[in-house]
């Protein structure tokens, strides 16, 4: 592998000082990929218009083709924020406005591509932002096949425009996660049940690894829903995850949500150990995984 920087005006960048991700890398094979740190772009999927490309200005690499918004990520970036960031800086994207959904990465061995799909939750219309765009539009999904699209993309585009309508919902058995670790839990339920919430929460914002769901991509990020009963409801929420105080039985409330996420048409997932509770849900059309499967994510 060899890095270099951008021969004169390919790609031309906004003036100012330049990252030092800003670099072609240059395969054995005599590829080259832009980004000495890898490289992301986000994929915008909103359901009323269809997905966000760029008709990138002739100079830029593949000039003339249309792709997502992406570009180079920064020393110590991750993917996601890089997506995010350079979808802000070519499109004007409010990153406030995104549901993120997955991940997914082109390996080059020497060089990396991570593809962010995320909905849109907040209609919001692309501004050209810099130099690199002839135009920003919608384009619903059945004609984006039909566009001059950048190689890369239209290689990737069948696999992620299949995933585009998987929503997942994992369901969590708080008192069941909580009651499995022996840290004193039984004297302060509340406590033990906001450090469970806490983890979660960070694991909703960093994805699940898609293996582990059963899923293809990289990291999915799913609808993370906590079930307290008991003193456990005295726990603060945390981040973004949805928690649910039940009125009566926990385990009767993780069957009604998992059973209203099954009819939304969601991949549903009941996080518990409890074998009644686990017919119950499977009957309703959830799948499961018992405590240590989410105890191990916690802890990876």
């Amino acid at each position: 592998m060899i890095i270099r920087p951008p021969d004169p005006g390919e790609p031309r960048r906004p003036l100012g000082p330049r990252d030092p991700g800003d670099a072609w890398v240059l395969a054995d094979s005599g590829e080259k990929y832009w980004g000495r740190f890898g490289a992301a772009g986000l994929l915008a999927h909103d359901p009323a218009r269809g997905i966000l490309l760029q008709h990138r200005v002739s100079w830029s690499h593949f000039g003339g083709t249309w792709g997502i918004p992406g570009g180079a990520r920064h020393e110590g970036e991750s993917a996601t924020d890089a997506a995010i960031r350079e979808s802000q800086e070519e499109a004007g994207v409010p990153g406030d406005a995104l549901r993120p959904l997955f991940t997914s990465v082109l390996d080059r061995d020497v060089w990396t591509y991570t593809t962010l799909v995320a909905t849109v939750e907040r209609p919001f219309e692309p501004v050209i932002a810099d130099p690199e765009s002839y135009a920003l539009e919608w384009v619903p999904v059945d004609r984006v096949d039909g566009m001059p699209l950048h190689p890369g993309f239209a290689g990737s585009w069948p696999a992620l425009r299949e995933a585009l309508s998987t929503r997942v919902t994992v369901i969590v058995d708080a008192a069941n996660v909580v009651g499995s670790t022996p840290d004193g839990w039984w004297k302060d339920r509340a406590g033990a049940t906001e450090r469970l919430l806490s983890g979660l929460s960070d694991l909703s914002r960093g994805g699940v690894p898609a293996e582990a769901l059963g899923l293809g991509g990289d990291r999915w990020f799913p609808r993370v829903v906590a079930v307290l009963e008991g003193a456990a409801r005295a726990a603060s929420d945390a981040g973004e995850i949805e928690v649910v105080r039940a009125a009566g039985e926990g385990d009767d409330q993780i069957v009604a949500s998992a059973v209203e996420s099954v009819h939304r048409g969601d991949r549903t997932l009941v996080v518990t150990s409890d074998r009644g509770l686990t017919e119950r849900v499977r009957e309703a059309g959830a799948t499961t995984q018992p405590v240590s499967w989410l105890r191990g994510l916690l802890t990876s």
